[in-house]
């Protein structure tokens, strides 16, 4: 083994040779290490893998919940998941109206026996329908998800704009979706009025066959549809009154987002229903 003798250069080149004294020792000449000095190896891991939380860190510590605890979801993740509770939604209405599709064709195709004829035939009676006024609320409710697609975007500007919207000297409004907002809910209840009177002018046009199975499809399948579309108006009032309400415009974007998606699907689902109640009667 090499000389611990800092002099000695043999030593320190030993150093490099695995020898057994530090290379502190080495260099501090002829003084030897004080009994209270200690090298810590470095580490090269911490503990489970990664860099704990640091302050201003993305993602650090905080949750992404704004402050509000690990529990607590973001902004973006609240989106996420009430429109992905809408799909789910959205899906049990797509398998009941496909029952009921199901049903309409199979009674439609259906025959009784006729002994008179000695065959079956079929019982089934077309509806004269009031196609004017299905067109109208048709168009009213199209044009109702059109401005229902306005004020989402404009929630989401709404969104974008509310942290300058408290600083003096800037003008800003946090609630720029309000008017096309209260525009869709005067459209949509006008769809439900017409809807009303379509029902009316049926049972006047038809007054013998309004108990028949023909009739009797129609104002299930028309009255379930107004039935959810109801519901869709009363989220939006809810998105309405947040302003009044105090709620942050985080808030309001999200239901009416939600809503905008409940509502273009149910504007797509009349329109399948008005096609099937026309060319299948």
């Amino acid at each position: 083994m090499a000389d611990c003798n800092p002099s000695n250069l043999a030593s320190v080149i030993a150093l490099g040779e695995g020898g057994g004294c530090g290379f502190l020792a080495a260099l501090k000449g002829p003084n030897t290490l004080s009994p209270g000095l200690h090298i810590r190896t470095p580490r090269t891991t911490q503990g489970g893998g990664g860099r704990g939380p640091t302050a201003g860190w993305p993602g650090g510590g905080g949750g992404g919940g704004g402050g509000r605890g690990d529990d607590y979801p973001s902004y973006g993740e609240r989106l996420r998941r009430y429109r992905m509770g809408v799909l789910l939604a959205l899906s049990s209405v797509v398998m009941l109206f496909v029952s009921f599709t199901t049903a309409y064709v199979v009674r439609k195709a259906g025959a009784v026996w006729d002994p008179a004829r000695n065959d079956y035939v079929s019982n089934w009676v077309p509806v004269t329908l009031p196609v004017k006024l299905l067109l109208l609320n048709t168009f009213g409710l199209l044009l109702s998800s059109l401005t229902l697609e306005v004020a989402r975007r404009r929630a989401a500007e709404d969104v974008a704009l509310s942290p300058i919207v408290d600083i003096p000297g800037v003008r800003a409004s946090d609630s720029n979706a309000l008017p096309w907002l209260w525009t869709t809910i005067v459209l949509g209840m006008a769809f439900l009025a017409g809807q009303a009177f379509a029902w009316y002018l049926l049972q006047q046009a038809n007054r013998s066959l309004v108990t028949t199975v023909s009739s009797s499809f129609f104002f299930m399948l028309t009255g379930v549809h107004a039935v959810h579309l109801a519901g869709g108006i009363m989220a939006l009032f809810y998105a309405g009154m947040t302003v009044w309400l105090h709620r942050p415009p985080e808030t309001r974007r999200i239901v009416v987002d939600v809503t905008a998606w409940y509502w273009h699907f149910m504007g797509a689902l009349w329109i399948y229903i008005f096609c099937l109640l026309y060319f299948a009667r």
